[in-house]
């Protein structure tokens, strides 16, 4: 795990490109903690050290870069690709929580994980890809929602920066507990469209029994 410092040094050492990297791959689900780096950059920017528009455009950019190519590793691997990476089950699980959030949501359902539910953000992509979702339409909820994401925290360091640390662990918090509540809900909207698909099945039987 990337400490605090190691942000901070990184940042100072490189600026705006490990901002760029940092969110290009955490839109690929590797473990990198970019809302912390956003915050960071927009801290070191309210201080003077960083500049802000180079902050946020190396953020949104590799964010979008790296949706669009988890968009595409779905779209060209298809099933054989979403296979691979639930390899394990814990992935396994996170990859159905996302396909249950594509299939309910569709685009709106992209625009929300980029933001509202970043934890799901990348697994998003790959099912956007791998079932079918229309590219402009992807596109268009994911530049809206980065935009979203990229503000909000940049933002928020840039205004917050003495209380970095603190900020991070509380998003994060929040951030958790939005994923817990919307995949409860998509779970519990799933078990009644079952349970309803199951009660219309029983009454066509009943129906023909009758006849």
């Amino acid at each position: 795990m990337i400490t605090t410092e190691a942000v901070f040094a990184l940042l100072l050492d490189y600026g705006p490109i490990v901002v760029f990297l940092s969110a290009f791959l955490s839109c690929l689900a590797l473990p990198i903690p970019t809302s912390l780096m956003m915050l960071a950059g927009g801290a070191f920017a309210a201080a003077g050290d960083l500049s802000l528009v180079n902050v946020m455009f190396s953020a949104f950019v590799g964010a979008v870069i790296g949706d669009q190519t988890g968009y595409a590793i779905g779209r060209f691997g298809g099933a054989s690709a979403l296979q691979w990476l639930a390899r394990t089950p814990a992935k396994r699980t996170i990859l159905e929580r996302a396909r249950a959030f594509v299939d309910k949501y569709g685009g709106t359902g992209v625009f929300l994980s980029t933001w509202a539910v970043a934890p799901l953000g990348p697994w998003v992509n790959f099912v956007a890809g791998a079932t079918g979702l229309g590219w402009v339409r992807f596109a268009v909820w994911d530049i809206l929602g980065e935009t979203i994401w990229v503000s909000l925290y940049v933002g928020l360091g840039y205004g917050f920066a003495s209380r970095i640390e603190s900020l991070a662990a509380l998003l994060g918090n929040i951030a958790g507990l939005l994923v817990a509540v919307i995949v409860a809900v998509v779970m519990l909207v799933w078990i009644r469209a079952v349970l309803k698909a199951k009660d219309a099945q029983e009454a066509l039987k009943s129906d023909a029994l009758s006849r």
